[in-house]
């Protein structure tokens, strides 16, 4: 695309000292080399500020760092609750580190709750680390899968029985 430029070297009839060769061009590098992409289809992770409010549901396949206000579940990849986050919904991620508030349901793989954690509601984990001075008040349940849908339907009813508790 760019080939070497002869407009800075001098010859040496004019008498003045030779300056040096261009060799190469900043625009002859491929953009490539200054700022590396993330692989394709791979996402850095993405960061809800401080001063930001979400009310609704988030669901990515990617991972979340959350240091604001969330009304609504999560749906991650990996889920970073910041010391400055709150969070008030359910919670669902392979792996989930919470450092700041959290009111609702967690779900997840690998669950860690560091020593600034604050969290009200049920853990349903694989695998989960609680730090010395994490306040936590649920109760905890281990599950293999325990990203699997827990809620179970209701038993349909039978011949004879009306669901109230009367016969026919």
């Amino acid at each position: 695309m760019f080939s070497k430029s002869r407009i800075n070297e001098t010859s040496a009839k004019s008498g003045e000292a030779e300056k040096p060769k261009v060799t190469e061009t900043a625009l002859s590098k491929p953009v490539a080399d200054y700022a590396p992409m993330p692989p394709k289809g791979k996402a850095g992770t993405s960061i809800l500020s401080t001063d930001l409010t979400v009310v609704g549901d988030l669901k990515t396949t990617g991972d979340i760092q959350i240091e604001g206000l969330i009304e609504g579940d999560i749906r991650a990849h990996m889920l970073i609750v910041a010391e400055t986050a709150t969070i008030r919904g359910e919670i669902v991620a392979d792996d989930i580190v919470i450092n700041g508030r959290v009111i609702g349901r967690v779900r997840g793989l690998k669950v860690r709750l560091t020593s600034t954690a604050r969290v009200e509601g049920d853990i349903i984990h694989k695998t989960i680390a609680i730090e010395s001075g994490a306040h936590f008040e649920g109760s905890v349940q281990r599950q293999d899968d325990p990203l699997a849908a827990t809620r179970t339907a209701l038993p349909a009813p039978t011949a004879g029985y009306d669901g109230n508790g009367a016969s026919s």
